[in-house]
């Protein structure tokens, strides 16, 4: 199948829609498919306001038009909101043509916490870019329930899965040289240092030991001054990345809404626990094997993050190995497959 998947985060950003996109087109060109992938590198940019290191292309409907009417798609996959996202909409509704789309990030809050803009008017406009889709890919039945209560339709339900084989498991500790002078226990936040992550619950809590962020975003420089004692290491190779988690004695996760959080199960399958609110995102990653999620596996939920991160620290690492082991990139990759809308023969 040929598949256009068109989406403003791509590389050189570094977040986990990127990386789980990254991740879903090499499976899907393993399997056989001919992906194209339409990002923001194509295109003229600008950087976007208030964050930085992530570009925004510029008036791209001319553009994107031509390439897609070039590479004839089979199935087109909207996977963002952004300008490319808005440019591929208008595309398939004056084609006529079907398309999924996938609700990755809870950008109304976002801009709620950025821009002070009203959840309700956020949700409206979310709303009414996935309206036409044939498909809206949700990866938690919690932001399913969410969506739904706020008068979205035809959602789907697909979950995420970890690279195992980048993310080896640690049955003990590890050193890291970044990390040796610190006093243990090591609580590590991985992700954007960004306002829809509720980065100050972590940096704020009572903790003996250290604390580590990998990450970079528009409020790294205000928080770097009010917290001087963190460690900050600011974007690492992937490589390098999951050196650091296998070194971390907790992995404390203080977004109150995210979609689904990737960076836990990344954690998690080098061995190392995780510590975050009962919220949409920890409470699908953290679900026990049947599907409950009174019973949390890997790590530890409380509304105290501070008493969750030391608990989390008696969580046994093969216990949270085991945990991500449970998101296969096989099954997700599937779900997705299943989802797509293909073109009708005469739109090819």
């Amino acid at each position: 199948m040929r598949i256009a998947l068109i989406t403003d985060a791509w590389r050189p950003q570094i977040n986990g829609v990127v990386t789980t996109l990254v991740e879903l087109v090499d499976q899907l060109q393993a399997q056989g498919h001919e992906v194209e992938v339409v990002h923001p590198a194509l295109f003229q940019t600008r950087p976007c306001p208030g964050y930085a290191g992530i570009d925004l292309a510029v008036r791209p409907y001319s553009q994107l038009q031509v390439q897609l009417d070039g590479f004839k798609p089979d199935a087109i996959h909207i996977a963002t909101e952004g300008p490319l996202g808005w440019a591929a909409r208008k595309y398939c509704l004056k084609n006529k043509f079907p398309f999924t789309s996938a609700f990755h990030t809870r950008f109304p809050e976002v801009l709620k916490a950025a821009l002070r803009v009203p959840l309700w008017l956020g949700y409206a406009l979310f709303r009414h870019f996935h309206r036409p889709s044939a498909g809206v890919m949700v990866p938690t039945q919690g932001v399913m329930r969410l969506l739904d209560g706020r008068g979205f339709k035809n959602l789907r339900s697909w979950t995420h899965g970890v690279d195992m084989g980048l993310f080896e498991f640690s049955s003990t500790v590890q050193n890291h040289p970044g990390l040796d002078d610190l006093p243990r226990p090591v609580a590590l936040y991985v992700g954007r240092v960004s306002y829809e992550k509720n980065i100050d619950s972590f940096l704020a809590m009572p903790w003996q030991g250290s604390k580590v962020v990998c990450g970079v975003g528009p409020l790294e420089a205000s928080l770097k001054q009010r917290f001087p004692d963190v460690r900050w290491l600011g974007v690492l190779p992937r490589e390098e990345l999951a050196k650091v988690y296998a070194s971390a004695d907790v992995f404390t996760f203080p977004s109150r809404n995210e979609t689904f959080g990737l960076v836990m199960l990344e954690a998690m399958a080098c061995g190392t626990p995780v510590a975050a609110y009962p919220v949409d995102g920890p409470l699908e990653v953290l679900k026990d094997h049947a599907g409950h999620i009174q019973r949390p596996q890997g790590g530890v939920l409380h509304e105290d993050l501070a008493l969750a991160s030391r608990e989390a620290l008696n969580v046994l690492r093969h216990d949270a190995r085991l945990q991500a082991l449970s998101f296969s990139w096989d099954e997700a990759t599937r779900l997705f497959e299943s989802h797509l809308v293909q073109l009708p023969p005469r739109s090819r």
